[in-house]
């Protein structure tokens, strides 16, 4: 080690095989970027303005919008910096800060779709009790919670990666600072920092994924008892967007976390598509099949727009 020097700053490499679709992919990935901002902002716009949207579920739809503004903003700007510069190059502190600020907002919102299953739990099975289940204290109180426990994740993810010493080489195999490709690079034993996040990583989102799952079981139990058609399908045209929206989030965090070996291609694929696309779709997911949101939008909104 007393060869070595500190690394004081990182190398991102970006996304393998793009070489010479830099402005191409610029323009992709700046219309995208934009789409997330304005869309996700349309719905919060339509949710503070509408008194009929101040429902736990547009509460915790809300926060969901707050969360795919601030996603893609991680990682997307630095992205398209280098893209129109060249400039690969990131400090030390703004590596550990990415870091922090994926783990976080990703936890953020592992926990905000886990408690959206819940609140659908609560309307369809038991829609007598639900608003004193769904009381706005416990609203407040879940996802101050997704907020506590989500930067405590960020913090334990973050502590045991950057406790590793890093002395070179300082070329990070992604666009942006994620665990598996910079903890390849520290000159120390990675083993306990590799099975802390595997655990930390794989607890939260299997936990997560089974009260989803406990939850839509019992959804779907119930929904199956009502009698008329209509009201069946207006029960599973409540849940679909929820579903469709895991399954865009909890499927990159499967291939990235859970595959044996490392694949830096397929991880910048699937990473580009769950940092930058899925943030996108969501605004489309929640509105286009939502008439109460599109309601909203045509009054607040001019008539030409």
């Amino acid at each position: 080690m007393e060869n070595h020097t500190t690394v004081t700053e990182f190398l991102l490499l970006g996304i393998p095989h793009t070489a010479g679709l830099e402005n191409v992919l610029f323009v992709v990935f700046l219309t995208l970027y934009v789409l997330t901002l304005l869309g996700n902002l349309l719905i919060l716009l339509a949710i503070l303005s509408s008194s009929s949207l101040h429902t736990p579920m547009y509460f915790f739809l809300g926060n969901l919008s707050v969360f795919d503004v601030f996603f893609p903003s991680v990682s997307s700007p630095k992205m398209m910096l280098y893209l129109m510069s060249h400039d690969h190059r990131i400090s030390y502190q703004g590596c550990v800060t990415q870091l922090f600020f994926f783990h976080f907002l990703g936890c953020t919102e592992c926990l905000l779709y886990t408690v959206m299953a819940y609140d659908r739990f609560a309307a369809i099975c038991h829609p007598l009790r639900y608003t004193t289940i769904m009381s706005g204290r416990v609203c407040s109180s879940l996802t101050a919670g997704a907020w506590v426990g989500s930067s405590v994740h960020a913090s334990v993810l973050t502590f045991f990666t950057f406790s590793l010493p890093y002395c070179g080489p300082n070329q990070v195999a992604n666009f942006f600072c994620d665990i598996p490709v910079v903890l390849c690079l520290a000159c120390a034993d990675t083993s306990l920092a590799q099975t802390v996040s595997l655990i930390n990583v794989g607890v939260v989102s299997f936990v997560c994924f089974l009260l989803i799952l406990m939850s839509y079981t019992r959804i779907v139990v119930s929904i199956l008892q009502i009698r008329s058609s209509e009201g069946r399908r207006r029960a599973f045209s409540t849940c679909s967007a929820h579903l469709t929206s895991i399954l865009l989030f909890y499927g990159p965090v499967m291939l990235i976390y859970l595959q044996p070996g490392p694949n830096h291609q397929l991880e910048s694929v699937v990473l580009v598509f769950s940092n930058i696309v899925t943030p996108s779709l969501n605004p489309l997911i929640y509105s286009l099949r939502n008439k109460e949101v599109k309601s909203a939008l045509r009054k607040v909104l001019p008539h030409r727009v």
